[in-house]
């Protein structure tokens, strides 16, 4: 296995930091084209255990209810339950650990909430080889999804794992289905999309290749979709069910989430870690749906696993 030296782990973090200002100038498009001037605001920021962040927050857009797209470079001396329990024999490494992660919480109800996240982890410990690995994905989460979206989505992740195997799409769809799996509500968090970790099978320079797929990915695989519905008219009924359905991302990210747990458990920037959690969001007790509802089929059709590109040809 090759090992990256420090210039590679340069250009990694140069590369995310210009994914994070693509990603941000894009979506501010999408804003403006929507009527609305909400931009995201830098926020430099530090660590006293080391390294730091940026983190680039957008509130109260009229096309983006609250969008989050944050970038981080940080050292640890002590490495959390989260990452030693799949990998104990990295108990006791010094690591760093980088990556882009974002939430975008549209405000319209047929817009979906969407997730990406990109990231390299290093560990070195005395006397061994360093440990290194990528991960990352995206997955959409509509609260009232139609064929093309979810076909173009899918399609979109298809494509940009095709150069890297035969069975790349197929593997990292099945375990983003896994992966974003609401146990304790027996219930998918969304329609998928992609999910790996701990990827270091092929050479560095391959697996960094397959991480910028994704993370330039994300961009051709929501952009359409903002453009298809982020002017449809709705009711107040179906925001009521979107706020509905947003508690369900937060049950999902505050128990279940590796990357929420790892931050928490890193004593990590607190503002950082949450600001995936919605500005607005429901429970009700025992909701029912009409049957044949949009309402119902979300959860009676989309919400299951399903390959998308075969049903929806």
């Amino acid at each position: 296995m090759s090992h990256p030296t420090s210039a590679d782990i340069q250009r990694v973090r140069e590369f995310l930091l210009d994914l994070q200002t693509r990603i941000c100038a894009a979506l501010e498009q999408q804003e403006q084209q929507g009527g609305g001037n909400a931009q995201f605001e830098i926020d430099d920021w530090e660590r006293p255990e080391g390294g730091g962040g940026r983190s680039r927050v957008l509130q109260d857009g009229t096309v983006i209810e609250k969008g989050g797209v944050m970038f981080s470079h940080i050292n640890i001396s002590k490495l959390p339950a989260s990452a030693t329990e799949r990998h104990p024999h990295i108990a006791g490494a010094q690591a760093q650990a980088m990556g882009v992660s974002l939430v975008i919480h549209p405000r319209n109800p047929n817009v979906p909430t969407s997730h990406a996240n990109v990231r390299l982890f290093v560990a070195e410990k005395e006397g061994q080889d360093p440990i290194w690995w990528f991960g990352g994905g995206f997955d959409l989460t509509p609260f009232y999804p139609n064929d093309e979206d979810v076909k173009s989505w899918h399609q979109t992740a298809h494509d940009l794992c095709a150069p890297f195997g035969d069975h790349v799409y197929q593997d990292h769809k099945k375990w983003c289905d896994d992966y974003f799996y609401l146990k304790h509500r027996d219930e998918q968090r969304g329609v998928g999309g992609l999910f790996f970790d701990d990827l270091n099978q092929w050479d560095f320079e391959t697996c960094f290749k397959y991480m910028q797929a994704v993370g330039n990915g994300y961009l051709n695989a929501i952009l359409p979709i903002f453009q298809r519905n982020q002017d449809k008219p709705y009711s107040e009924a179906q925001r009521d069910f979107q706020l509905y359905r947003r508690g369900r991302y937060v049950e999902y990210n505050l128990v279940y989430d590796r990357g929420t747990l790892f931050g928490l458990q890193t004593g990590g920037r607190i503002e950082s870690i949450l600001v995936s959690l919605p500005p607005l969001t429901g429970w009700k007790y025992r909701p029912e749906w009409d049957e044949g509802s949009a309402e119902k089929k979300l959860t009676d059709y989309y919400l299951k696993p399903r390959d998308w590109l075969a049903e929806l040809h």
